[in-house]
């Protein structure tokens, strides 16, 4: 294959933000050009009934998305959208615009098929990144349901916590109108204490605020760590449960370097940030079985984390995930993944006795 050949090799010689800068820009003409467009989405986008997932009241035509992290600007959804992916989520964006953190900032762990960032919600601001999108036609033009990841602005303290709820409104408002959904990311370890807003109490109150706000016009979710303990996810998903929320995102990168074939010496030298990818396979997995199991078929739950093939995702699926998406897995395989994952998809839910990807939610 073309990619893994030739194109592959040539963008990993190069810096891994260089690389993904020059991906993103290649996509410029399939997200300005409305004709090559409709030619890419009539090769690429999911069209098999036995992978189309309905839930919070939109349509997905595949229960693969891409996560949060890869257009944190929304500068390619249209792009996007029309090679295969089943929805998206842009961002995460914060209230106020911000830098990156310091570079390097993103790392590849080839051997492992994995990536470390520590970018920091680096966006042009929540207001901003809204108004593009919807100048350029808003999630209705994308043919998928797009939603935006909000996260806390850097400057803004979690202490006192109602100067981190007022800067999540923020963000909200602003994208709240553009959206089909609202993801609430509290979970990066890119931001400094941005993973305390995962207690119990302090993510009651943020999240009280946000439900109210939302007033159920639009299905709001929470992203969540791979890292939290056991007593720790309880109580959050007890929150998730009495606030209402419409759905989890299950997981985030992982702060763990466990079980990596990347030499030892190489994963210490790229120091602190969130790993992603295979190692965070099983891990993301057993969140979403702990997930499900604890807050039942009343939510939907969205499986994040190692996911490059169709059995990657079927198995998200069966621990009890409605939807799927994945980032990593993208980078390492190429643009004509979400088509190529959707097609097998719909195979391995014949070979497993369905008609629909839906009747196998929850069912290992």
């Amino acid at each position: 294959m073309i990619w893994r050949s030739l194109v592959r090799p040539a963008l990993f010689t190069l810096d891994a933000a260089e690389a993904h800068e020059l991906a993103t820009a290649a996509m410029g003409p399939l997200e300005h050009v409305p004709p090559l467009r409709a030619l890419v989405r009539a090769m690429c986008a999911a069209r098999d009934p036995r992978v189309a997932v309905q839930t919070m009241g939109l349509s997905f035509p595949s229960p693969l998305g891409l996560a949060g992290g890869f257009d944190k600007n929304a500068h390619r959804p249209h792009a996007l959208a029309a090679i295969g992916f089943g929805f998206l989520e842009l961002g995460t964006v914060t209230a106020r615009a911000q830098e990156q953190n310091p570079t390097p900032n993103l790392f590849r762990l080839p051997a492992d098929r994995a990536l470390i960032n520590r970018l920091g919600f680096p966006n042009e601001g929540a207001a901003q990144v809204a108004l593009r999108f919807v100048e350029g036609g808003g999630a209705a033009s994308c043919g998928v349901p797009v939603g935006f990841s909000i996260g806390k602005s850097r400057v803004v303290d979690v202490d006192p916590i109602e100067g981190a709820i007022e800067d999540y409104l923020a963000s909200f408002r602003a994208v709240h109108p553009v959206s089909d959904f609202v993801v609430v990311n509290v979970s990066s370890p890119n931001t400094k204490n941005l993973r305390a807003l995962q207690g119990a109490d302090v993510a009651r109150a943020l999240l009280s605020a946000l439900v109210r706000e939302n007033q159920g016009r639009k299905p709001l979710l929470l992203k969540i760590a791979p890292d939290l303990g056991d007593a720790d996810l309880e109580a959050l998903l007890a929150v998730v449960d009495e606030v209402g929320l419409d759905g989890v995102v299950a997981t985030n990168t992982t702060i763990g370097r466990a079980d990596l074939r990347t030499p030892r010496e190489v994963v210490d030298a790229i120091g602190a940030g969130g790993l992603s990818g295979p190692p965070l396979r099983l891990r993301a997995r057993e969140i979403v079985r702990r997930v499900r199991a604890r807050l039942g078929k009343k939510i939907t739950v969205v499986g994040v984390g190692g996911v490059e093939n169709a059995g990657d995702v079927l198995a998200l699926v069966r621990a009890g995930a409605d939807l799927v998406q994945m980032y990593t897995g993208f980078i390492y395989g190429g643009p004509f993944t979400p088509r190529r994952i959707a097609r097998e998809l719909g195979e391995l839910v014949t070979r497993a006795g369905a008609t629909s990807i839906r009747e196998l939610v929850g069912t290992e």
